[in-house]
């Protein structure tokens, strides 16, 4: 069973139907009306229209409004953790998912180094395909300690392995991702079924519990067409230095 969406969740996918009827430009009720519509907090709905805008779905003019944008390309902010059924449905593709395979074996050096394993320790690989209206765009491979999944067989990481973490009691709260711009091998080209030597985004990425305990170790590939990525970066302090 996956975790429950949150308020915020909810607001969001609510507000994301709505979209999907109105025509860019049409302008977004206030945050009041909505607050009221979804019986929940402006505060919910505020962070929930912050989600959107900064994924691209919405625009917002200085004593206007918001409006709603353009639609964008598979847009998603890299701040956040990635459900990957999530983004390519509020991209209005239809998700779905290629398991080609779950096992468990020995970790490898790079596994026990960056997942902070001993010589003895075992992980649990998950290798998928991620499609988009039946389009190959993500190849990805997942590498979980398996003390961490308990007594969760392999053969049932068919779903979301963030609400699998969650249900073990080591729920992600934060990560590292390395972004790594690559062209397609001929086994890349014919996982994802591009043109060898396509431009690919490579991405590694290290996810967290609350514990600080390093409980997924990912490497995955998307399609440079399929998504636009991009990440928000705040501004340094000031420290009088030009």
């Amino acid at each position: 069973m996956g975790r429950r969406p949150s308020r915020v969740d909810q607001v969001r996918q609510g507000l994301l139907e709505d979209l999907r009827t109105l025509q860019p430009g049409a302008k977004l009720p206030n945050e009041q009306l909505l607050a009221d519509r979804f019986t929940v907090s402006r505060a919910t709905v505020r962070e929930a229209v912050l989600g959107l805008l900064e994924a691209g779905y919405l625009s917002r003019r200085h004593g206007s409004g918001t409006f709603v944008a353009d639609a964008p390309r598979g847009r998603h902010a890299l701040e956040t953790t990635v459900s990957y059924t999530a983004m390519i449905r509020e991209a209005g593709r239809e998700p779905g998912e290629l398991v080609l395979g779950t096992r468990r074996r020995a970790a490898t050096e790079e596994e026990r180094e960056r997942l902070d394993l001993t010589d003895d320790d075992e992980v649990v690989e998950v290798e998928r395909i991620r499609l988009a209206d039946g389009r190959r765009v993500i190849y990805s491979l997942d590498r979980i300690p398996a003390v961490v999944l308990g007594d969760v067989e392999p053969a049932a990481l068919d779903s979301s392995l963030y609400a699998i973490l969650e249900e073990t009691g080591h729920r992600v709260v934060r990560a590292t991702a390395q972004l790594i711009p690559t062209l397609a091998d001929a086994e890349l080209a014919d996982l994802l079924e591009v043109e060898r030597g396509a431009p690919l985004l490579r991405i590694d990425q290290v996810d967290r519990d609350v514990r600080g305990r390093a409980v997924m170790l990912s490497r995955e590939w998307h399609v440079a067409d399929a998504f636009e990525l991009i990440v928000n970066r705040r501004a340094a302090p000031v420290t009088g230095e030009h």
